[in-house]
């Protein structure tokens, strides 16, 4: 029997670039069906990987000093022969491997969405969308947390810079009106999301919300079981985040608001996703006197609670009519 083919996929340490990753993985995984698959990404995403089919082995890499996280992956790697080794960190050890063939990031410094820009190394168009999995386990934790029935609102009211974050008492009036009568999803409940670390910053979102539609999941559960939630969430409302991509490659209705980050790089992808950022653009924000990529401070305050409620009626009709 002929020895398997193996891939090496070399990923981000961010959720969101990892997430966005996913569509190459998932082409590479239908290109080579029988091929077993190792997985090199940061620490905070392992998660995402976990059930993904093929893949035998996920390795975490802490960064270190003087580089040693690529010597650790090195020495774990070097003795396998690749069929291919995919690089998307541009680094010098996918040209140290032995493989029949290599796949290396380059990027551009171009408004180009990160999807297309990573479709282009395979020459992919279109480009193959970014997806989740969730396996058997995950799902099972996600059905004990939420409700048997019924449509759900998920939100992501942080961020991982204090600039990308709209205000918690904006967050908070508009899931009242989306969820009020009249609203897209009446009476629904809602599921606060958010990473370990932003509790206290999605504490008045998750306040506001009755008690018994609140579901405050923030720092509660990993990217699996994130993944599982998300599925079974009929529309998600967030900040510019890694949240926001794993909404929207779980083919969730997913409006994402942007400030002082490029939705034209970044934005949610796909025909069920839309943008609302505030009136000045990226560019204008960041040539802005009052711009401090030191300060937490918001740069939201241009995006308005009525825009947000309208953008996201119109987005639920022109799903709901897609559909």
């Amino acid at each position: 029997m002929p020895a398997p083919q193996r891939i090496l996929f070399i990923t981000a340490n961010r959720i969101g670039d990892a997430v966005l990753s996913t569509g190459i993985l998932d082409h590479l995984l239908r290109l080579y069906p029988a091929a077993r698959v190792t997985v090199a990404c940061g620490p905070l995403v392992t998660g995402l990987f976990k059930d993904v089919p093929q893949v035998e082995r996920v390795i975490a890499m802490p960064k270190r000093k003087r580089s040693g996280h690529w010597v650790r992956l090195w020495a774990k790697t070097a003795g396998t022969r690749w069929e291919i080794v995919v690089d998307l960190r541009s680094s010098l050890l996918s040209w140290l491997l032995w493989t029949r063939k290599r796949a290396v990031f380059s990027g551009t410094k171009e408004p180009i969405h990160k999807v297309r820009q990573l479709a282009a190394l395979f020459d992919l168009d279109p480009p193959p969308a970014p997806r989740l999995w969730a396996g058997p386990e995950a799902a099972a934790k996600a059905t004990a947390l939420l409700p048997s029935q019924g449509p759900i609102l998920a939100i992501g009211p942080t961020a991982n810079w204090g600039g990308k974050q709209w205000r918690a008492e904006y967050f908070a009036e508009t899931v009242a009106r989306l969820t009020g009568p009249g609203g897209i999803l009446p009476n629904a409940p809602v599921v606060i999301m958010g990473a370990p670390g932003e509790e206290e910053k999605a504490r008045p979102v998750a306040e506001a919300v009755p008690p018994a539609r609140r579901i405050d999941l923030v720092g509660k559960i990993g990217l699996d079981v994130t993944a599982a939630v998300l599925a079974r969430c009929s529309f998600y409302l967030g900040n510019d985040s890694g949240l926001m991509h794993m909404a929207a490659a779980s083919k969730l209705p997913t409006l994402g608001l942007f400030g002082p980050s490029d939705e034209r790089i970044y934005g949610p992808w796909g025909e069920h996703t839309a943008c609302l950022r505030t009136k000045r653009s990226f560019q204008e924000i960041l040539a802005s006197p009052e711009y401090d990529y030191r300060s937490h401070a918001t740069m939201m305050d241009e995006i308005e609670v009525d825009q947000v409620v309208t953008a996201a009626t119109a987005l639920w009709r022109r799903v709901a009519q897609a559909a």
